[in-house]
């Protein structure tokens, strides 16, 4: 890592990363994504506040990590790839979603303005992950292994550079983001 990043170290890497939470609870506030009726609606295609906000930090936040990594400032840690826990995960975690009402960070975000129902979810997360951790040995024995692909990046997979990858990322958002606003123009 980069000399200049070099402070961000032991307790002032978790000082900074409380500080970043909070901004970012506070901007997940702002964008309107910690009202549980905002993400309900977004389930019958009733209001793409979610989308957007979704959308504009994935694109944001990919930019802005190539941008750092290109200057070396940022190291990637890639992780494995393993379809099925991977489909599976995001099956648990996208009817988790709908029946709780919030994703895990604008629950924390909803708990923080009030809101008590979150604290629902909250208590379902950590039964969760200790449901999780109790059964890894299994799910290590018998699901990781499917569909484990070693460590894969879509530049290396799709034969771009990563530059393109990003571009692509940007135009995909800017496309949904033209789709939306004719649906709400519609609506």
């Amino acid at each position: 890592m980069s000399p200049s990043l070099a402070f961000l170290t032991g307790p002032e890497l978790l000082g900074s990363a409380l500080v970043f939470g909070i901004i970012f609870g506070f901007l997940l506030h702002r964008g309107g994504v910690t009202d549980f009726d905002v993400i309900v609606r977004l389930f019958q295609f009733r209001d793409f506040t979610v989308l957007k906000v979704m959308m504009t930090a994935i694109a944001v936040g990919g930019v802005g990590i190539a941008l750092l990594h290109g200057q070396e400032l940022a190291q990637l840690h890639i992780k494995p790839t393993n379809l099925l826990a991977v489909g599976l995960g995001a099956a648990i975690f996208g009817v988790g979603m709908v029946l709780y009402g919030y994703c895990p960070g604008t629950g924390l975000a909803a708990l923080a303005t009030g809101r008590l129902d979150a604290l629902a979810g909250l208590v379902g997360m950590l039964v969760g992950g200790i449901a999780y951790a109790l059964s890894y040995d299994w799910v290590a024995a018998h699901i990781l292994p499917v569909g484990a692909y070693g460590k894969l990046r879509l530049p290396e997979l799709l034969g771009l550079p990563e530059w393109a990858c990003y571009a692509g990322l940007v135009a995909m958002t800017l496309g949904i983001f033209a789709l939306v606003r004719k649906a709400e123009a519609k609506a």
